[in-house]
């Protein structure tokens, strides 16, 4: 499956990162982005417990064919608690029920949000797979998997991509998931490729984050592993004037230097950040300086996993010995 190189990932305009903007706000925002030329927009059962997907929908109404639709099943709140479930009985019922809430007929791209480690990954896929012969969804999809997974899925059911986290701060993909699905032409889709806000100067201190902000459970965003964090911080400004473009525009046009294949989905509540991400894709920085960014920002030089252990517990990606 071919994808733009640049989508926009939809869950910060109802889920996670503090408080949402209202939904006619949202609105508005995912309307201008389709004007603006995003052509992939990212959201899932789990965003807000459905509200992302029905304001994504009503932002497609009369526009459906503007943009590849992606969404995601497998995890979800019930009850107020996020639960990862893959059989396929939930996934068949969460299939159909965001296509009620995104109003409609197909989705072009279905992610498996998570694997269900009680669940063989065939038997999910199995599932998806019978939801792409109703016509329901167009693609498989499958988010923060190992490459075993990977190939135990594609031995099921084609796979069109891959969607795990990847920016210069996590580089967990390239212990073998960039490979991987560049050998099998599968898509790999990189969210949180501005590291959660950091390389763009969003957090300057995460004491002040809101309290429901998922930030404040990331170890890299508490106290011993943040004062050695944003010491990188004045350097990479330096790096990303030198490159002639702003932080977060020179950490995007890393991600994307990775590989034909990689497209990145940056997360937004702003108009004006969200012109600044798209200008990213036409970026031409020098290999030699996206090479010292690399060099900069990296597993060597950040401190912390990018989860905590109980978050490490939720995901299949492969994981570097002493970071996450």
């Amino acid at each position: 499956m071919i994808l733009p190189r640049m989508g926009l990932g939809c869950m910060e305009l109802s889920h996670a990162y503090g408080v949402a903007p209202p939904p006619e706000e949202g609105e508005r925002m995912l309307r201008a982005a389709l004007d603006q030329g995003v052509r992939l927009l990212d959201t899932a059962t789990l965003y807000g417990g459905g509200r992302n997907e029905e304001l994504v929908g009503r932002a497609l109404r009369g526009r459906r064919d503007d943009a590849v639709l992606a969404s995601k099943g497998g995890m979800a709140m019930i009850d107020g608690v996020k639960t990862i479930d893959g059989r396929p009985d939930t996934l068949r019922a969460q299939v159909d029920a965001s296509l009620q809430r995104l109003g409609v007929e197909r989705i072009d791209l279905y992610y498996l949000h998570r694997w269900d480690k009680q669940v063989p990954i065939g038997e999910s896929v199995g599932a998806l797979a019978e939801a792409v012969a109703e016509g329901k969804i167009g693609a498989i999809g499958l988010s923060e998997v190992s490459v075993p997974r990977l190939r135990e899925a594609l031995a099921v059911a084609p796979i069109a991509a891959v969607q795990n986290e990847y920016s210069l701060w996590s580089r967990n993909p390239e212990l073998g998931m960039l490979a991987a699905t560049r050998e099998a032409g599968v898509a790999f889709v990189a969210f949180s490729p501005v590291a959660r806000g950091f390389l763009a100067g969003a957090v300057t201190d995460p004491a002040a984050l809101a309290e429901k902000d998922i930030r404040r459970a990331m170890p890299r965003f508490q106290p011993d592993h943040w004062a050695v964090n944003a010491t990188l911080l004045p350097a990479w400004r330096a790096l990303s004037a030198e490159a002639g473009c702003t932080p977060a525009q020179l950490a995007l046009a890393w991600v994307l230097s990775r590989g034909p294949h990689v497209t990145a989905i940056p997360g937004t509540t702003s108009a004006a950040h969200l012109r600044e991400d798209l200008a990213a894709a036409a970026l031409a920085v020098d290999d030699a300086l996206l090479a010292r960014a690399g060099a900069l920002i990296g597993t060597a030089t950040v401190s912390g996993p990018r989860y905590s252990a109980a978050q490490s517990a939720e995901v299949d990606a492969e994981a570097f010995a002493s970071a996450g």
